[in-house]
């Protein structure tokens, strides 16, 4: 019998394990990932951003969490050996909507007490003479680095404390009894354990159904859709650049992000997925499909950003249409210089009223503890969201 069985390998269930084994020594720590690998899914498909927390709502987990694990993902990057870069990120408006919107973004930096500065048009030129704007704020601390590496020794340190990663376990049931948790793999074998945590991302509304939890919310898969820029424009921009979010969309829209490996990609979009972990155009799942479509949260939320989905689909299809997106801060970009680059899902947790989840939700039952949304930016908040979990967990044992 294993003291915590931690379901999933990505990055939370990474942090989680690495840090409990850290704190309990003494703990037998199993963590199960049904891939050949960790990292596999959304934390190998992403942007290698590490954020500031500049958008969140002041006071929220999401808010705090990044920032302080902007800086632990620093410490543990510089303490072995990752490399990384704390490059900046520029927010540049475009418009005069824009422009009001961003002043009251650089309000809401300041209120989350991240260090922000103001660039005039001119100021952006000298700074990023590719990128058109009117203007633009400023993040210093922002930075990029590969989260697959940054897993990778995440995975090694747990086993170095004593734990134990077994692949290509895939769970098919969990039962709860007084004393312990019984989780069963596909093929029939069963484990046992004190405590359980899941951490499974594009599967957490279907492995807390498992445990006979209703949150209340089903994952609903987008896929975003990225290019890399033609090698000529691997210098075409110093810093991050990001469009200033429009509120009344769920997305932060595309933007151009420096990569750690040199290279500059463009994106992502956000497209209906059909298949949780289908990163191709034309992949296509009937059990994924159903669940989405049987769900009265994803009708509210299709009504009422139709419109806008509409344009994600045309842009998907249409390459000129997402060049245009890019074009409005880098107009210099063209169609050719847009190469194939992989895609990435993210799960996004969507209420039965239509919601979209933004920050963090967490369910548990006497001996288990399931992380239902961890939205981005999850990767940067990793190691606190990981600190945040083995404190319920130490809680949870009493």
């Amino acid at each position: 019998m294993h003291d915590i069985v931690i379901i999933g390998g990505g990055i939370v269930g990474l942090s989680t394990a690495w840090q409990l084994q850290q704190r309990h020594t003494d703990k037998s720590i199993l963590l199960l990932e049904k891939e050949g690998g960790v990292a596999r899914h959304q934390s190998g498909h992403n942007s290698g951003v590490i954020h500031s927390g500049i958008y969140y709502e002041p006071g929220s987990l999401k808010a705090r969490t990044c920032r302080e694990g902007a800086e632990a993902t620093v410490r543990f990057c510089e303490e072995n050996g990752i490399t990384f870069e704390q490059c900046g990120k520029l927010l540049v408006a475009t418009s005069e909507p824009e422009q009001r919107r961003m002043m009251d973004l650089f309000e809401r930096a300041r209120v989350n007490g991240i260090e922000v500065e103001l660039l005039d048009d001119a100021e952006l030129k000298r700074r990023e003479p590719h990128v058109s704007g009117l203007g633009a704020i400023l993040v210093r601390t922002t930075g990029i680095v590969d989260y697959r590496e940054v897993c990778a020794k995440m995975a090694q340190r747990f086993r170095e404390a004593g734990g134990e990663i077994r692949l290509g376990a895939r769970v098919s049931a969990l039962a709860e009894a007084s004393d312990a948790v019984t989780v069963t793999l596909e093929g029939g074998e069963q484990l046992r354990a004190a405590a359980l945590v899941a951490c499974t991302g594009l599967a957490a509304d279907r492995v807390a159904a498992m445990m006979g939890l209703d949150a209340g919310f089903r994952i609903i898969p987008f896929r975003g859709e990225y290019y890399r820029l033609a090698e000529r424009h691997n210098s075409i921009v110093r810093h991050l650049i990001y469009p200033i979010p429009d509120p009344e969309l769920p997305f932060l829209g595309v933007h151009l992000t420096r990569m750690i490996d040199g290279t500059v990609t463009v994106g992502p979009n956000a497209v209906q997925g059909w298949k949780r972990e289908g990163y191709g155009k034309l992949n296509f799942s009937l059990r994924d499909s159903l669940e989405t479509l049987s769900w009265p949260g994803f009708w509210k939320l299709a009504g009422a950003n139709f419109g806008r989905g509409v344009v994600e689909m045309r842009n998907s299809l249409w390459k000129r249409g997402y060049l245009k997106e890019v074009q409005k801060y880098c107009p210099e970009i063209q169609l050719e210089d847009l190469e194939p680059y992989p895609a990435g899902i993210r799960a996004q947790a969507v209420l039965r009223d239509g919601t979209m989840l933004h920050d963090f939700l967490f369910a548990e039952t006497t001996r288990s503890l399931h992380v239902c949304n961890a939205p981005s930016p999850a990767a940067t908040s990793a190691i606190p969201i990981g600190r945040h979990i083995s404190d319920q967990i130490e809680r949870l044992w009493g």
